[in-house]
């Protein structure tokens, strides 16, 4: 028998994982309600990604700043992300009785936790970019 390798060994973690995330689902009734969609849906879309990443580096952001920061956004779309991200509890909103109303975004725990995650997978991203756009060029995808 031939040694183990540590890549060996991860892939081996990762089908015991993907078993037990899938390995109960009967997919031809597949079920309604999808955790890793669901969620992912909402956190993971370009304009939620950038929130939640900028919340992440600035403690605490007002509104204004946040679209200047995640340049493109409309206002509509900043505000429904906003209130999308916190009633999932990725964020709190806290509001102050001011004139005018003043109103500050800042992480929760779980959006904090969140941020750790999306930086594992933002570093993977940048440490594999190059084969990305190289594979990209290959097939010509624009």
């Amino acid at each position: 028998m031939g040694k183990e390798t540590v890549v060996d060994n991860q892939r081996v973690k990762t089908e015991k994982k993907l078993k037990k995330m899938f390995g109960h689902i009967d997919y031809r009734n597949p079920p309604e309600l999808c955790t890793i969609r669901d969620v992912l849906s909402l956190s993971s879309d370009k304009w939620s990604t950038l929130i939640i990443l900028y919340l992440g580096y600035f403690p605490i952001l007002r509104f204004n700043k946040l679209k200047k920061y995640v340049y493109g956004i409309s206002n509509k779309v900043l505000s429904e992300r906003l209130k999308a991200l916190e009633s999932y509890g990725y964020l709190h909103r806290k509001v102050y009785a001011e004139v005018p109303i003043r109103v500050e975004y800042s992480l929760t725990e779980f959006g904090q936790n969140y941020v750790e995650k999306l930086l594992e997978l933002t570093e993977w991203m940048q440490k594999n970019n190059p084969m990305i756009l190289d594979n990209k060029d290959k097939f010509q995808i624009k």
